[in-house]
């Protein structure tokens, strides 16, 4: 919320040198749409001098043949310049519409490549809004911003050199108002400044509201919070209203005191040209021309004035998304690293030490998640993980598979140090299959393929089968191209992990996990999973972490961790014999489970 809160500069050199570089595939467009913006400026800028000739040489004059080639001359560049015009539009929109097409692409591929440790301190609002509202202002500047603020300027110095060329001194007079411009300008640019700034904190705190309680809806309506929630979001939104109600009310008393002031040097110029046309020193044609220089001449002034506000919004969102783009929160990828070759499974521990956060300024002492954790995994081999809550048991798959980096120690596969290899090409030998099952919107299929056009339909329907997921999935309308809902919301816990199951067998991995993966499912489903987990495993290198312990019997080593530490290891029947932890979980476990009997 805080760097929210932050607007920045109004004009910051660095980042626009950045902002500029994408711009340069598009470097030729924008010339063109420089040159473009020029020729309709002056096209704009010598309207009101066909008047003047109009009048004073033609109607003056009573030629009706040269005010006719006046009047189709005027019409001329009238048609010329809104062709001129339409062009440049169009292709000011591309230019814009191209750049933040590329700027998007690049923040989200960054944001697939940060760790995890980044979304553990990054709301997930807070990203969206980058990656959204914050690349929409900068296509202002790239559109409307970059390439008009030349016609503008050019307008201005067009009608400078009309107006100047046919009296000087009436052009003194017209522009002895802009003191009172430059003021008007300098307050409006402060309150509007100010006023923008709140306008975008309360933004963020909409935005942070709704996405925790649309996200947290059914615990508002497990608890009937809805009224509470209400309330509060009517707090936030009326605060969102009032700081626009004070923007809007800058802009409603600047715009018309452009006019107003307008409406002054018009005023001046009468008064001025009056005395002066008496005298015969100034015709009416002139006058007329510098009563339409003037009303041109504010129409840029205003547009420049908007141009400052998205100048501004355009620094203080490239800020934010260049602090993201800028960070360095990626995985290490080593000089000599390299793809594996034919993997066999085997997973080695060494003296691996891990904390989630360490403090840089030696004011206090690390919080080790793991401790001196050690152990060794044969191919095919089924290892177990048990512990108590907090004890470190998903933090050791998630150094296997480098989400996190550890501080000591290493870790191998296969004999290659993990620190040696790419994450991706790690991570395409390892399926990860977790308590709390995330699926997409889109089909079935799409669920378990995850796009990957190399595993067909038949393997999809295959890996279903096995674990028995195909079932449910032929009751469905449509069965594999049935539609999934967002987060899988139409389907139960169980029917959301048979497909994580049936999407781990489809990737075919040497090595598989399974967090807790059958805790929340009911006995039927877990007793057909058992069936299907057999099938899994076979011939695979498998780590289990499983708070029901019956699940784990039959596994080659089991691991008992306690306080980040790894206290007890060997099988089931060798724990039970030592009379430790494990043999106090396994009693706890079947007491609960007789005293719920």
């Amino acid at each position: 919320m805080h760097e929210e809160e932050v607007l920045g500069k109004a004009y910051d050199a660095r980042l626009m040198r950045r902002l500029l570089k994408y711009l340069r595939p598009y470097r030729w467009h924008v010339a063109l749409g420089i040159v473009l913006s020029i020729l309709t400026s002056s096209m704009e800028a010598v309207r009101p001098y066909f008047i003047k000739i109009a009048v004073d040489t033609d109607i003056a004059h009573q030629d009706q043949h040269g005010l006719l080639i006046t009047v189709l001359m005027f019409l001329g560049v009238l048609i010329v310049r809104g062709i001129i015009q339409y062009f440049n539009a169009y292709l000011t929109q591309w230019i814009g519409q191209r750049t933040i097409y590329d700027l998007r692409m690049e923040i989200f591929k960054h944001l697939q490549n940060l760790s995890l440790k980044f979304y553990d301190k990054n709301p997930i609002g807070r990203l969206i809004t980058r990656v959204t509202n914050d690349v929409e202002v900068l296509n202002e500047m790239f559109s409307s911003g970059i390439v008009m603020v030349f016609s503008d300027v050019f307008t201005i110095i067009g009608i400078f050199y009309f107006m100047f060329s046919l009296s000087w001194e009436m052009a003194l007079v017209s522009l002895s108002v802009l003191p009172l411009l430059f003021y008007g300008t300098f307050l409006f640019r402060k309150k509007a400044r100010e006023a923008y700034r709140e306008v975008r904190l309360q933004i963020a705190r909409i935005n942070s509201f709704m996405q925790e309680h649309i996200t947290g809806m059914l615990v508002d309506q497990i608890f009937n919070r809805e009224k509470k929630s209400f309330d509060k979001f009517s707090t936030i939104n009326a605060a969102h209203r009032d700081a626009n109600m004070k923007s809007i009310f800058y802009y409603a008393v600047f715009y018309p005191g452009i006019d107003l002031i307008g409406a002054i040097a018009i005023g001046l110029i009468i008064w001025y040209a009056g005395g002066n046309i008496l005298g015969g020193t100034i015709t009416l044609g002139i006058v007329i021309a510098f009563v339409q220089f003037n009303e041109m001449f504010w129409r840029p002034i205003r547009d420049l004035s908007e141009k400052y506000n998205i100048l501004q919004t355009a620094m203080a969102s490239s800020e934010r998304i260049f602090q993201l783009l800028d960070d360095t929160n990626l995985p290490s990828v080593h000089p000599s690293s390299k793809p594996l070759g034919h993997v066999r499974g085997e997973i080695e521990f060494k003296n691996v030490w891990f904390a989630y956060n360490t403090p840089s300024d030696g004011t206090k002492s690390t919080e080790w998640v793991l401790k001196n954790i050690s152990f060794h995994v044969n191919p095919g081999e089924t290892i177990a993980i048990v512990g108590h809550t907090g004890a470190g048991k998903t933090s050791i798959i998630s150094l296997l598979s480098r989400f996190y980096e550890i501080q000591q120690g290493e870790i191998f596969v296969d004999g290659v140090n993990t620190q040696h290899l790419r994450p991706e090409d790690l991570r395409k030998h390892i399926a990860v299959v977790l308590q709390d099952v995330f699926l997409f919107s889109g089909d079935i299929t799409g669920n378990i393929n995850l796009g990957d056009d190399s595993i067909t339909p038949a393997m999809v329907q295959e890996a279903a089968r096995i674990v028995g997921a195909d079932k449910f999935i032929e009751q469905l309308l449509g069965t594999y191209k049935a539609e999934v809902k967002e987060r899988g919301s139409t389907l139960s816990v169980g029917q959301k992990q048979l497909l994580s199951f049936a999407r781990a067998l489809a990737y075919n991995p040497k090595i598989l996990v399974l967090d807790e993966a059958t805790s929340s499912v009911d006995t039927e489903t877990e007793l057909l999973i058992q069936d299907a987990i057999k099938k899994l495993l076979k011939g695979r290198t498998s780590i289990v972490i499983a708070h029901r312990l019956s699940t784990i019997q039959s596994a080659d080593k089991i691991i008992v961790l306690h306080k980040g530490e790894i206290r007890e290891m060997g099988t089931h029947q060798e724990l039970l014999a030592q009379d430790g932890i494990y043999r106090k979980l396994y009693r706890l476990q079947y007491k609960d489970q007789e005293v719920k009997a």
